[in-house]
């Protein structure tokens, strides 16, 4: 009789001895499932972190680069665009540099207002105001063109834009003015290879010639009908060929249009 008792005893013992052992393993398996969260929290939110101080390294060497390409190209252009024989050329030039390098701030800032814009071109306006010689116009003709083109860098990477979030009604759309303006121009393929080629940079009459195929008369037909659309500029007679506003954003409405096609 002793020994069933000491039997049931060790049973009882067993039983809870393996019940306390569950428990803690169960225990054991629950912290180590939290700490294994935690650990995967801790990852992602590192990786994550890297990956924005990664991208955030780039956009600096990015607008870096894009301001360094704007400085060289305001040197180059008042050099080449300004009028030699002028005895104010140095004093208007050290004014036109700075007037355009600092819009090296707009390209580091993440959003331009439209007004901010504005404000620059009024600024433009004025100091053009109290320019005293008729070929003034000539070396302010330089002077926009540079500065249109820097416009044009800044919509290129979506920091700066005109659209408050109007859309014009379909049936508003007006339908002689759009043809004769946009879809007449853009009909053509030597006229949109132009305008592509010069989304980046600005272009010779040869470069221009030697990319089309076109000579002489038949070029300057298709450059014509770009320019008498405001779709491209010429920075003075005989000047090199630039990109306007309205050009650059009708591109930009044919890359939309091309991805749509392709989906």
């Amino acid at each position: 009789m002793g020994c069933i008792i000491i039997l049931i005893k060790e049973k009882i013992i067993m039983e809870k001895m393996e019940e306390i052992y569950s428990d803690n393993k169960l225990g054991i398996d629950a912290k180590l499932d939290s700490i294994h969260k935690d650990l995967k929290r801790l990852m992602e939110r590192s990786n994550q972190e890297y990956l924005d101080l990664m991208l955030a390294n780039l956009k600096k060497e990015f607008l870096n680069s894009i301001n360094s390409y704007i400085s060289d190209d305001v040197e180059t252009g008042l050099e080449k665009g300004m009028v030699e024989n002028c005895k104010m050329r140095e004093t208007c030039k050290s004014k036109f540099t700075d007037y355009l390098l600092n819009n090296e701030e707009l390209i580091l800032g993440d959003n331009v207002p439209s007004n901010t814009i504005d404000e620059k071109r009024a600024e433009l306006a004025q100091i053009k105001k109290v320019a005293p010689f008729e070929d003034c116009d000539d070396c302010f003709s330089e002077v926009k063109s540079l500065f249109n083109k820097q416009l044009g860098l800044i919509s290129s990477i979506k920091i700066y834009s005109t659209d408050d979030g109007k859309r014009t009604e379909i049936s508003e759309i007006p339908d002689e003015l759009i043809v004769k303006t946009v879809l007449e121009p853009l009909s053509n393929k030597q006229r949109l290879q132009i305008i592509k080629s010069m989304a980046s940079e600005t272009r010779t009459f040869s470069s221009l010639s030697e990319l089309t195929g076109l000579r002489g008369g038949n070029l300057l037909f298709h450059l014509q009908k770009l320019l008498e659309n405001d779709l491209i500029i010429q920075r003075h007679d005989r000047g090199d060929y630039m990109i306007t506003k309205k050009g650059f954003n009708l591109l930009l409405i044919l890359v939309d249009v091309n991805k749509l096609l392709e989906n």
